[in-house]
C-alpha cells in the first residue's frame, strides 16, 4: 500500500511535492494476482468511507463473464456502462457482470451499507475460472476516520454477507421464557441424533456460516468423544419442535470439531463446530448470527449487559417447550455467581466461561444446552432501541446447578456459558 504523490512544477517557484485532492491508497485484494488492484480515497465525510474502486486487468472477450462475491453487503457499479451489464442474485449472494463488447478490464465502484463495513471480495470468476485463490481483507481498515475521533472498523463472521440481522419484523431454556415467532431467531439451529428411525432433540446451536454450526461440546460427544457425524442432524429455520415449520432446512454433518481440551467432567472448553455437508441458504428464517468480540462493549448502552437465549428447554412444567421461547438475562460478575452457590461454582466456573441470569426462576435448562447467549450490538453507538444493529453471539449454554429431586435444571440458579470471546481466533481459523 502507498500514498500516491504528484510532482507539481510550478514557473517561478522551485519544485514541490505536494498531494492532489485526498490521498490515494492502493492494494491488492488477491495476493495470488497482481492483475487485480484496489484504490480507496481517503479522507471522505463519516458515512461516505465505506467505498473504493476495484480494478481488473486482462483480456476480456465479448460475451465474458465475471463473478464476483464479497465479505459483507454490498453495492456495485461499473465505470463503464457502455461496455457490461451488471445483476445482482440474492440466492448465491454475488454479482454477475456480462460483456457485451470485448475490454483490457473491469473498473467498478464498490460501497459497503450504511454502517461503514468496507466490502472485500471473496471471490472473482472469470469465465468459470477463479482468479483470487487467495483473497485477503481488512486492508483499508485503518484508513477509516470515523465520526467522533474514532477510527475503528472491524469485520465480523460470517464472511459471506452480512449477520445477526434479522429479515421479518420483530414483535417484542426456557424457564418462565416468552414465545417467538418465526424468524425472530434465525441463526438459532435445532441438534437431533439419528438412530435409525428415531430422531431425538438434544441441543440448540448458532449458525455462523452457510456451512458452519456453534454449539456446545458436551452435545455431540460420548465421554469426551465426538460422535459419528451421521448421528446428527441439523435444523435450520426451526421454531416448533415437532412440524407445521415454515422453511426449514435440514443438513446433515460433515465434520465435528471439538476443542482439543475439551473436559467432559468439568465440562471446561465446552465448545464445538459443526460443519455441514451442503451450504444453508439465507432467507427470512435462516440467517447467519455475528461473532462476539471485545471491542463491541464500547457500543453498548451504559448499564447492566443482558443477552437473550432461545430454546426448547424443559418449562415450569417440566418438559420441552413446543415452540421456541426465549428469555433476556443479565450477565452477572464471578463475585455474584460464587456468592450464589459456593460449592458448584468454584469448581465449574472459570477464565472461559461467564455466569448470567435471574436465579428468580427464569434460566436456560436441559434441552438449551449448545445454543447461544446472544447481544444486541447497536449501529449507532450508545443506542437503546433495537431498530438498526446486529445480534452477536457472546456465549455458549454449557451447564447449570441441578435441582435435588430431578436430575434437570434448578431455574433458581445462574447458568454458565461458555466465553466465546476467548475462542474467537479458534472459531475463526475454522470459518469457510
Amino acid at each position: 500500500m502507498f500514498w500516491l504523490l504528484l510532482f507539481l512544477s510550478i514557473p517561478g517557484r522551485s519544485n514541490q511535492v505536494g498531494i492532489v485532492g485526498n490521498p490515494l491508497a492502493h492494494a491488492r485484494p488477491c495476493s495470488d494476482n497482481t492483475d487485480i488492484i484496489a484504490s480507496f480515497e481517503s479522507g471522505l465525510p463519516p458515512g461516505e468511507e465505506n467505498q473504493y474502486y476495484l480494478n481488473i486487468n486482462g483480456n476480456i472477450q465479448k460475451h465474458s463473464q465475471i463473478n464476483l462475491k464479497f465479505d459483507s453487503d454490498a453495492t456495485v457499479t461499473l465505470s463503464d456502462p457502455m461496455k457490461a451489464r451488471i445483476t445482482a442474485s440474492t440466492n448465491t449472494n454475488d454479482f454477475n457482470v456480462r460483456f457485451f463488447k470485448g475490454s483490457s478490464h473491469l473498473n467498478i465502484h464498490v460501497r459497503g451499507p450504511a454502517t461503514g463495513t468496507i466490502p472485500y471480495v471473496q471471490s472473482i470468476i472469470l469465465d468459470n475460472d477463479e482468479i483470487c485463490n487467495k483473497p485477503t481483507s481488512g486492508y483499508f481498515d485503518s484508513l477509516i476516520q470515523g465520526v467522533k475521533d474514532t477510527a475503528e472498523i472491524t469485520l465480523t463472521v460470517p464472511a459471506d454477507e452480512s449477520c445477526g440481522r434479522r429479515k421479518v419484523v420483530h414483535t417484542e431454556l426456557i424457564v418462565h421464557g416468552q414465545p417467538t415467532k418465526s424468524g425472530d431467531w434465525p441463526w438459532h439451529v435445532a441438534l437431533f441424533t439419528v438412530q435409525g428411525n428415531i430422531v431425538k432433540y438434544i441441543c440448540g446451536g448458532t449458525l455462523l456460516s452457510k456451512t458452519l454450526v456453534l454449539t456446545a461440546a458436551h452435545c455431540a460427544s460420548v465421554r469426551g468423544n465426538a460422535v459419528v457425524p451421521e448421528s446428527l442432524s441439523v435444523v435450520l429455520g426451526k421454531h416448533n419442535l415437532i412440524g407445521g415449520d415454515i422453511a426449514p432446512q435440514e443438513r446433515e454433518v460433515f465434520e465435528i470439531i471439538l476443542h482439543k481440551d475439551f473436559d467432559p467432567r468439568s465440562l471446561n472448553n465446552d465448545i464445538a463446530l459443526l460443519k455441514l455437508k451442503s451450504e444453508a441458504v439465507f432467507d427470512d428464517y435462516v440467517q447467519p448470527a455475528c461473532l462476539w468480540q471485545s471491542s463491541l462493549y464500547k457500543k453498548l448502552p451504559s448499564g447492566g449487559i443482558y443477552g437473550s437465549v432461545v430454546g426448547w428447554g424443559f418449562d415450569h412444567q417440566d418438559i420441552l417447550s413446543t415452540t421456541l421461547q426465549q428469555i433476556t438475562i443479565p450477565i452477572v460478575s464471578e463475585a455474584k455467581c460464587l456468592k450464589s452457590n459456593p460449592i458448584f461454582f468454584h469448581n465449574k466456573l472459570n477464565t472461559n466461561k461467564f455466569c448470567a441470569g435471574f436465579a428468580n426462576g427464569t434460566s436456560a435448562c436441559n434441552g438449551d444446552s449448545g445454543g447461544g447467549l446472544v447481544i444486541f450490538v447497536p449501529d449507532v453507538p450508545g443506542a437503546k432501541t433495537q431498530e438498526s444493529g446486529a445480534w452477536h453471539v457472546r456465549g455458549i449454554v454449557s451447564t447449570t446447578v441441578s435441582r435435588t429431586d430431578a436430575p434437570i435444571c434448578d431455574p433458581n440458579q445462574y447458568t454458565l456459558f461458555t466465553d466465546v470471546a476467548k475462542y474467537r481466533k479458534w472459531i475463526l481459523s475454522y470459518l469457510d
